[in-house]
């Protein structure tokens, strides 16, 4: 063995292929697992609530035109998987990047008290992977990169739901490594229910330490973010006079 390659970031004019490629069993059998998680969650809901934000029929990903009964049929575990994987190959992200997506999908679920169902489940799943990417490879995608891969959605769109899902996380995007290793085993224990490999190892002490800190910075980022505009808000609303309305959350 050669040792250990120093790790090379994306960005959105060049993409490094690093050792987790989608050739790379580690992240097919992840995102399998992650994608199996994320279907029991649409299969077992007790109900549909949603946000517009992430509703298909409002904001369409592509320009097909979307069905009229499109929030009555569940996608079935390849149709999540097929989405999913489209994604992580065309980014080169990672197979932790998978496991941090999952943690930010059910953050939602529980701060918004909402449900991923047949009419919201792609742009909640695409918000997670977007989040999760620029927290695991430091920013290794632009969301202007994901318009180049989704190619119908603007940018504007990307922006808009990165805003909302960041509100509605309370803008808790820290991952402690005990965090990621409960999700760790957790899918290691879905993989053996369902006679499916689950090949990643668990995070080293010192990509643990990474993941808290970029998560920690990560997070610091964007409320300095909000408060700033914030800040900008309250100085138009003054020339206005108008308040600004808080925002919903749980």
């Amino acid at each position: 063995s050669p040792g250990q390659l120093t790790k090379k970031y994306s960005s959105c004019s060049t993409i490094f292929i690093d050792d987790s490629t989608v050739s790379q069993p580690n992240l097919r059998s992840t995102i399998k697992c992650v994608t199996l998680a994320i279907f029991y969650h649409i299969k077992n809901r007790d109900s549909d609530r949603s946000l517009d934000i992430f509703d298909e029929k409002s904001h369409p990903l592509t320009r097909e035109e979307v069905p009229d009964d499109y929030y009555k049929h569940d996608p079935d575990h390849k149709h999540i998987y097929r989405f999913v994987r489209t994604l992580f190959s065309a980014a080169q992200l990672t197979a932790e990047c998978a496991i941090v997506t999952l943690v930010y999908l059910e953050r939602l679920l529980t701060y918004a008290e909402i449900d991923i169902c047949p009419s919201n489940w792609k742009r909640i799943v695409l918000g997670a992977i977007l989040l999760a990417s620029k927290v695991w490879d430091d920013q290794a995608v632009w969301n202007v990169d994901y318009c180049q891969i989704l190619k119908d959605i603007t940018v504007e769109d990307m922006n808009e739901m990165e805003r909302h899902f960041l509100e509605l996380l309370q803008f808790n995007i820290n991952v402690p490594a005990s965090v990621y290793a409960k999700y760790y085993f957790d899918l290691r224990s879905l993989a053996d229910d369902n006679n499916l490999s689950f090949l990643l190892e668990p995070l080293s002490k010192e990509r643990a330490q990474k993941l808290e800190a970029i998560s920690r910075l990560c997070e610091d980022k964007y409320k300095d973010l909000s408060k700033a505009a914030m800040r900008r808000s309250f100085s138009a609303d003054n020339l206005v006079g108008i308040r600004r309305s808080n925002a919903i959350l749980s």
